[in-house]
């Protein structure tokens, strides 16, 4: 199971992160987000973060000159794009608002090695703390080929829930882990991460 926290602002949430065995953290550049970190923070604390573990950064609306100019300043791993963004330079995680209903044409994207599911915030793009119906993620994965990553409102007491109605690949969590936007609670990004670990599927 792929476990990414996003959000993280700083080392100290970092180096939590991955001690808990975190797959992937999430590095915000969408300057309207209170989990906003800039190129150069990034890049301090992508310095510390080791090999095995991926820096996932997260664009809304970036021109690809951008994406491209930030992965290489930061060392990101995968590009995780909101709205028009796209990226030729990076493996792409593509994320996808998700209401009550599939259309298979949203997965017709030829960029990205995975979907994130998350549910709609507007202008923050994530980060709400709202699930949507877990189901939905199973229905897009007998839709598309690629990865599956469920996030929106998970949190210690209901990952392994929702990790079993969506059988995803990954799981993504932010805010319900947090003491305030963009600090993480130790203590319950490690619960987090215990808990969807223990449901390998």
């Amino acid at each position: 199971m792929m476990v990414k926290i996003c959000g993280i602002t700083n080392r100290e949430d970092a180096a939590a992160a991955v001690e808990a065995g975190a797959s992937a953290i999430g590095l915000n550049f969408y300057r309207n987000s209170p989990r906003y970190v800039s190129p150069t923070g990034a890049a301090m604390i992508a310095d510390k973060v080791p090999a095995g573990v991926l820096k996932v950064g997260v664009f809304v609306d970036e021109h690809p000159d951008s994406i491209a100019r930030i992965a290489l300043q930061t060392g990101l791993d995968v590009a995780q794009l909101h709205g028009d963004s796209s990226c030729s330079t990076l493996p792409v995680w593509r994320s996808l608002p998700i209401r009550e209903a599939m259309e298979v044409g949203w997965f017709a994207d030829d960029e990205a090695e995975a979907f994130l599911l998350d549910t709609p915030s507007g202008e923050l793009r994530g980060g709400t703390g709202k699930t949507f119906r877990w189901a939905l993620a199973r229905e897009a994965g007998q839709l598309t080929s690629k990865k599956i990553i469920v996030a929106g409102g998970l949190d210690e007491t209901n990952v392994q829930q929702a990790i079993e109605e969506a059988r995803p690949w990954g799981v993504d969590v932010c805010s319900r882990i947090e003491s305030e936007p963009g600090r993480k609670d130790h203590a319950k990004m490690r619960k987090f991460i215990q808990a969807a670990l223990a449901m390998n599927l």
